[in-house]
């Protein structure tokens, strides 16, 4: 086992929220000429607003963050003070047995969820048969559980890999950090689907999430990383 590693259930209030970076709310006022922007201050209210639990964010082609170029965000929880979730389509080099020490011997592999605390473990699965204390993001895919019941079930061989996935860390956003990169066209909004988070073959989920939403989208999959070649 590398490091310490903790296990972070879904059902855990959202304590971890308060540790992300909270954006500076105050840059929507300029104090020294008093002049307050409110139509900025009502784009990005609604922009959260059309934020929901279950939605993916599809980055745009040409975003330029290292953390999250190509990738697909399923959004966990949302609320007015932040947003979390997990990077879907970038698998590490690691299994689960690398990681957890009570899961010797379990070679299922693990995925990148995003940069912030990088030292925890988050699951969705597809097995609230088995798993309980769940919560369902969207039809067929759920959030934590017991982990004592993930280890057992896993050793016994009654959850498989094509039921579970494993993420190294989460994505967040402090207050009005999403909105505002929803402003700048940094994402592209869909929904969630049981098919996109356990797609077998990962690294092809952003393609996928683009066709899905067919038009112009879908010929985004075609757009070079460097707009200037295109």
């Amino acid at each position: 086992m590398r490091g310490s590693v903790l296990f972070i259930q879904a059902n855990i209030k959202r304590r971890f929220l308060r540790n992300l970076v909270r954006s500076h709310v105050y840059q929507y006022f300029n104090w020294q000429k008093g002049n307050f922007r409110a139509e900025k201050i009502l784009t990005l209210i609604q922009a959260m607003e059309s934020v929901t639990n279950g939605m993916i964010l599809i980055s745009d082609p040409f975003l330029k963050d290292p953390n999250f170029v190509r990738t697909v965000v399923l959004l966990c929880d949302h609320e007015a003070t932040g947003t979390c979730g997990f990077v879907l389509n970038r698998k590490t080099e690691d299994t689960v047995s690398d990681l957890l020490s009570d899961m010797e011997g379990c070679d299922f592999p693990v995925y990148y969820g995003g940069p912030v605390q990088t030292d925890t473990v988050h699951i969705l699965h597809r097995r609230p048969d088995l798993i309980t204390d769940s919560i369902e993001v969207v039809p067929g895919v759920f959030w934590g559980g017991d982990f004592t019941q993930i280890i057992q079930y896993i050793h016994a061989g009654l959850i498989e890999e094509k039921d579970i996935r494993f993420y190294l860390g989460y994505s967040g956003w402090g207050e009005g950090q999403l909105a505002e990169e929803l402003e700048e066209k940094s994402w592209i909004t869909s929904q969630g689907s049981e098919k996109l988070v356990f797609y077998p073959e990962a690294e092809q989920i952003w393609k996928e999430a683009l066709k899905e939403m067919g038009g112009e989208y879908q010929q985004m999959i075609h757009y070079p990383l460097d707009p200037q070649l295109n």
